[in-house]
């Protein structure tokens, strides 16, 4: 990525730049994501004839370009996709994938687990990238346009520059001592080795012609031939500044790993919940199964008549169970016996929802339950704390004229992924195989989580959409923020659903995230108001978090326009439009 004037300091004449709003209502279609640019190319889509995954890939491409420290075509996600003609929920599976050698000490060293930040900026943590192959996967099955067709858009943004906010230069500045340490990425990000300026133009030429590359050979063109040999080339021998002093632990990955990469349609989750049904992803993402208990646990209570304190405390209560159950429960079913109809089950969430009390909180590591054979509050096993999962990642929600729906989520793992570019391409290289367990978080207890050859590593992306008992669209909701991804999805939906909130109000609202953890974050406006000391008194400990998720969603209205929505502050706020705004 390159400035323009070459030196990055002086602002340009940049091209022009939607507004940012976080709501908008019309007709036509509806597109919503952290980015102005990214959701204006799935707008350019939808007027154009396209539909929903259409305008879901040309927004994610987009997102490449404007978001390159959140997603990429280095990295993977997940896509959950409504179909309006069979009114039928669908899913792709596209999470990086272990190289074939990997193992369970992948990121051990002598028995003992590498440094946390070793593993981040390496390229070990490399996993064989899923989003090239998702937008592939989605096209052919429900796409309507040319992925040639709907790369130009993020072509034409990469090769003509976007406008450097706020976000973009402090996300830079938080990269800024890794990236130095590798030249492709210095030259990209740092020009004139200086941090971009706010209100400067920033043009990626060599991305804008590996779009042009996957436009015309197809996405089989960074699986296999030159792109392909270029990737393990620098997983496999990091290009490292000369005198860098930062360890660069080498990957494995391999033109094989990269060539044998596919991936999976998978059935959804699924759960009732207030009755509407809300499905979400399958492992070897958490995200579906997690909420769904969560949702199931909450499905007792009457949260619409609760007090701010009780529907806090309940949803806190709900969401420390259903992580317990992750923690022992979720990993990549080809390598786990994932119980994943248990952990859906009503029956079971009522068997965890008794350990529930509204005078006391519960208390943290919690041991799991045992989906596959439930006791009324009863435990199964040692309890062992939540292990480390990254927090970024992009969100983008979309919808067509005919009623389908995208509600996807992509990821290169940290802000920056592995910090890593691939010299002349244009993008970074994810760490998601940093979101394994580096060991068991306690060697007693089951891990379901640890490397292996080929294996996903388990996510909390949680791309959800709700249907009505007429099997419409009434809601599609997603967000990143590693694991609290799923508490921001969980809140988000009990905001709209039970306590009656404007779909842009419920996402702008403050959060609370429990992951089974002794303390629970809250953001600033939780934290200092005085529902913490009633909390607190409960049992309760917190501690703060500047900002938890930056969510997107879209809803259909009863009178069938469609309503996109972001957010109003975190992460710079978000975007969303609609082909043809009728407020």
């Amino acid at each position: 990525m390159t400035a323009a004037p070459p030196d990055g300091r002086s602002p340009v004449a940049p091209p022009r730049t939607p507004a940012k709003t976080p709501e908008a209502v019309g007709y036509g279609g509806a597109v919503a994501s952290v980015d102005a640019d990214a959701s204006a190319a799935g707008i350019e889509v939808l007027r154009r004839g396209g539909n929903a995954v259409d305008a879901a890939v040309a927004t994610a491409a987009a997102l490449g370009v404007t978001e390159p420290y959140s997603a990429g075509v280095g990295g993977g996600g997940y896509l959950v996709y409504y179909d309006a003609r069979t009114r039928t929920v669908h899913t792709v599976d596209g999470r990086e994938t272990a190289p074939r050698s990997a193992d369970a000490a992948l990121f051990q060293e002598n028995g003992k687990p590498i440094p946390f930040e070793e593993g981040v900026t390496s390229g070990l943590a490399v996993g064989t990238p899923g989003t090239p192959a998702t937008w592939d996967t989605a096209l052919h099955a429900w796409g309507s346009k040319s992925l040639k067709d709907l790369l130009k858009p993020a072509e034409r943004l990469a090769r003509d520059g976007f406008t450097v906010d706020a976000t973009f230069r402090s996300q830079t500045q938080a990269n800024e001592a890794r990236f130095r340490d590798f030249p492709a990425s210095s030259r990209l990000f740092l020009p004139g080795g200086e941090l971009p300026v706010v209100g400067s133009t920033f043009k990626n030429p060599d991305l804008a012609r590996t779009y042009a590359r996957l436009g015309r050979d197809g996405v089989g063109a960074l699986y296999r031939g030159e792109l392909a040999r270029d990737i393990v080339r620098t997983v496999q021998a990091p290009p490292k500044r000369p005198g860098a002093t930062r360890t660069v632990r080498p990957g494995d990955l391999t033109t094989r790993d990269l060539a044998r990469y596919d991936t999976i349609r998978r059935k959804p989750t699924k759960v009732s919940y207030r009755g509407l049904d809300v499905y979400g992803m399958a492992p070897s993402s958490s995200g579906g199964t997690t909420v769904g208990e969560a949702l199931n646990i909450l499905e007792r209570t009457d949260l619409s008549a609760a007090s701010q304190a009780r529907y806090l405390h309940r949803s806190i209560e709900a969401s420390r169970i259903a992580f317990a159950d992750r923690g022992r429960w979720v990993g990549d079913p080809a390598f786990e016996d994932v119980p994943t109809a248990g952990l859906l089950s009503q029956r079971y969430a009522d068997s965890r929802a008794c350990l529930i009390r509204d005078d006391r909180a519960l208390t943290s590591p919690l041991a799991p339950g045992d989906p596959r054979s439930p006791r009324p509050c009863a435990t199964a096993g040692k309890a062992a704390p939540t292990t480390y999962e990254g927090e970024n990642t992009t969100h983008l929600t979309a919808a067509d004229r005919w009623g389908n729906v995208v509600a996807y989520t992509l990821t290169i793992e940290s802000t920056g992924g592995s910090g890593i570019t691939v010299p002349g391409r244009g993008f970074l290289l994810n760490n998601e195989l940093t979101d394994f367990s580096f060991a068991p978080a306690d060697p007693a207890v089951h891990d379901p989580n640890l490397p292996g050859p080929g294996k996903r590593p388990r996510s909390s992306i949680s791309p959800t959409i709700v249907l009505d008992r007429h099997d419409r669209p009434v809601l599609a909701v997603g967000s990143p923020g590693g694991a609290t991804i799923i508490t921001t999805v969980l809140q988000t939906l009990t905001g709209v659903l039970d306590r009656d909130l404007p779909l842009v109000e419920a996402i702008a609202a403050p959060r609370a995230s429990q992951r089974n953890a002794a303390t629970t974050e809250l953001e600033p406006a939780l934290y200092d108001s005085p529902l913490r000391a009633e909390l607190e008194a409960l049992g309760h400990a917190f501690k703060r978090n500047p900002e938890i998720g930056a969510a997107t969603g879209v809803q259909r209205l009863p009178d069938g326009r469609w309503l996109a929505a972001a957010e109003k502050v975190r992460r710079g706020g978000g975007s969303a439009m609609v082909v043809r705004p009728a407020g």
